[in-house]
């Protein structure tokens, strides 16, 4: 899944970042209100973490305009105002929402992986398909009661291919959803994922390659 943080004190939006990436997740991270527009306009993301008061534009400009425009991805928004109206005031301009700091990590990351399953069609907090059984809030995979080891982008892709449920996915969209936007999308990297996810999930193959178009789970 792809995130975005927006977070004008940097040592608290890096160490955000650095954490829900350990949970295999691709993170985009910018300081300012404009900035996060302005990436917001360009990429898809599932969920958007905001904080709410920010330099050039408001979090509450930037939650405003990004329910206007989208209308699956989710804002999860942040404040260290503690009052309830604050909180309704947020709800109301479009967070789905609402965390304030100080937070427990571990709080922050189930709620942005319940908003995340929220940003696409209604899935299960279990993906399973052809036998694998992956566990995004463990973080664990199994095929056939199994345990398999995974590395964070292998697990993100797996889950990308699980959550499709049988459809194609592109390796523009895994590059998409299972990388950042540093990433070179001329490499090779995904189909070098695809192929050690292949290789840890053993016989008989259970991904797909749809020549030309991309990737599935039978």
């Amino acid at each position: 899944m792809r995130i975005l943080v927006v977070e004008d004190e940097r040592l608290l939006a890096d160490a955000i970042a650095a954490g829900l990436r350990r949970q295999a997740m691709a993170v985009d991270v910018v300081y300012d209100g404009d900035s996060a527009l302005e990436h917001a306009t360009v990429n898809e993301y599932d969920v958007i973490v905001l904080d709410r008061d920010l330099p050039v534009l408001s979090g509450d400009a930037v939650c405003s305009a990004v329910t206007a425009a989208s209308g699956t991805t989710r804002i999860l928004m942040l404040t260290a105002a503690t009052a309830v109206v604050e909180r309704v005031t947020g709800l109301g301009l479009g967070a789905d929402d609402y965390l304030t700091k100080p937070f427990a990590f571990a709080e922050l990351v189930a709620r942005v992986q319940a908003l995340a399953r929220r940003a696409c069609p209604a899935q299960p907090p279990v993906l399973e398909r052809a036998g694998i059984r992956l566990d995004p809030h463990q973080r664990t995979v199994e095929r056939d009661g199994v345990p398999i080891s995974m590395s964070r982008k292998e697990f993100a892709v797996l889950a990308e291919l699980l959550r499709a449920d049988g459809g194609v996915v592109s390796a523009e969209q895994l590059l998409e959803k299972a990388w950042d936007e540093n990433i070179d999308p001329f490499t090779g990297v995904v189909r070098y994922t695809i192929m050690m996810v292949r290789r840890k999930l053993g016989a008989p193959a259970a991904i797909e390659t749809e020549s030309g178009v991309g990737y599935r789970i039978r």
